[in-house]
């Protein structure tokens, strides 16, 4: 079994002999099989496998949206199970940030406001919310688009705007479930470019993706199959 049955001192995300289940009627369906990896700062991996093979389950364990049904997850070190509903949507927001293939962008509000609403119960006051805000859409190429409505946006600019949202909070891991799913081959592929760019100056970069265009962005892939993992491997 590729993975690791050891947490280094190092690691930002481990999960260590994780299993999901999951109730179908009479039916208990095992999404994840004794997952083990671990994975550091600054990493950025592409999670692939064909559909059912476990790979969305996973990212939604690694982003606190599921549980594991066994096995252990530590996160920063801290133990995720031992978390109660407060310190997960803690974590959740202010520690992850989440790119779906949907934009998720609410259409009366400005590319900017959208950004801005991960900060609205945060402790900073509303002049630094709308700075970083504006800082997290410079780093996404949008400065010159942060008054535009979602309406009045390509489908590659929207993505960008989400991605924008995902990092405003400077988080620890960004995930990306599909994040070019919805876009045109060549949009995509400056989506990930974008990405790569935001892993090189330090990011914690990991995507769900079954293209393999978009895997080879990636450092590192971990490959999935009927809840396994099985292969860890450097990207080629």
């Amino acid at each position: 079994m590729p993975g690791t049955d050891q947490t280094p001192d190092n690691a930002l995300i481990s999960l260590q002999g994780v299993s999901r289940d999951y109730r179908v009627g009479a039916e208990t369906v095992r999404a994840l099989r004794d997952v083990s990896v671990n994975i550091d700062p600054a990493e950025f991996i592409a999670i692939v496998g064909p559909s059912g093979s476990g790979k969305s389950t996973c990212m939604h364990i690694l982003g606190c949206l599921q549980t594991p049904s066994r096995g252990s997850y530590r996160f920063g070190g801290a133990d995720v199970h031992a978390m109660g509903p407060a310190e997960l949507a803690q974590v959740r927001n202010a520690r992850v940030g989440f790119v779906f293939q949907s934009f998720n962008l609410l259409p009366r509000l400005s590319a900017l406001q959208n950004v801005e609403l991960p900060l609205t119960y945060s402790p900073h006051p509303r002049d630094m919310r709308r700075d970083m805000a504006t800082r997290a859409l410079a780093a996404t190429g949008m400065a010159d688009r942060q008054h535009h409505l979602p309406g009045e946006l390509s489908g590659g600019q929207m993505q960008r705007v989400a991605i924008a949202r995902a990092l405003v909070n400077n988080p620890d891991v960004v995930l990306a479930d599909e994040p070019t799913g919805a876009l045109d081959t060549q949009t995509g592929e400056e989506i990930m470019r974008l990405f790569a760019t935001l892993n090189e100056a330090g990011s914690t970069v990991v995507l769900v993706t079954h293209e393999e265009q978009v895997a080879q962005h990636a450092r590192r892939r971990l490959t999935f199959r009927d809840g396994m993992l099985i292969a860890d491997s450097a990207a080629s």
